[in-house]
């Protein structure tokens, strides 16, 4: 309980401190974003603590009009060149800070899924995944573990949450700065699958 109400006081303090001193950045991502599709932020439905639906909002890295699927299903053809670089450079999950300072999300925790993803929910519900609040990184994350692979997924984010604590929380974040991990993937194969 103790690690549980340190992490939400680190959640908060980050992710403000993140909004407020990387707001003339995001400002930038968000004009450079605008000339590159006319619509810079994407938000998307999501699944989270206790299986509620909430908006993950994030910078946007494909066209309008691509399909809303999961990452390891888009098209990579859909990728913007700045796209791309937000992707590469993890900036586009910048917004989510908004997400984890309101409670949706944490720094750290098992990356929220698509209502759609019927397996990887099932999965989850198993293991009890949604006991706990979604996050921007986590082991799985840095392990470059997807939701291709829903079995494997969901059991890496038991155990990350098995021993998740206040020094295993400050780690994920730590590994995810220094580039751990690619982020949210698109494979390239999936170029040629007709989804937007």
């Amino acid at each position: 309980m103790l690690n549980v109400i340190a992490i939400r006081f680190f959640d908060i303090v980050f992710s403000l401190f993140g909004l407020v001193f990387g707001l003339p950045l995001m400002l930038l991502i968000a004009i450079i974003g605008y000339f590159d599709t006319k619509s810079p932020i994407f938000m998307q439905t999501r699944i989270g603590l206790g299986k509620r639906e909430f908006t993950l909002v994030k910078f946007r890295t494909m066209r309008v009009g691509t399909a809303s699927v999961a990452t390891h299903l888009a098209n990579s053809a859909s990728i913007t060149k700045f796209g791309n670089f937000l992707r590469r450079s993890k900036l586009d999950e910048l917004p989510q800070l908004w997400n984890v300072l309101k409670g949706d999300m944490s720094l750290v925790g098992p990356r929220p899924n698509l209502p759609t993803q019927a397996e990887l929910i099932t999965c989850r519900d198993e293991l009890n995944i949604y006991s706990f609040r979604p996050g921007i990184t986590g082991l799985a994350q840095i392990m470059e573990i997807d939701m291709s692979k829903p079995e494997l997924l969901a059991k890496t984010d038991a155990e990350m949450l098995k021993s998740l604590s206040v020094l295993t929380y400050f780690k994920y974040i730590l590994l995810t700065a220094i580039g751990k991990g690619s982020g949210d993937r698109v494979k390239s194969d999936n170029a040629s699958k007709k989804l937007d």
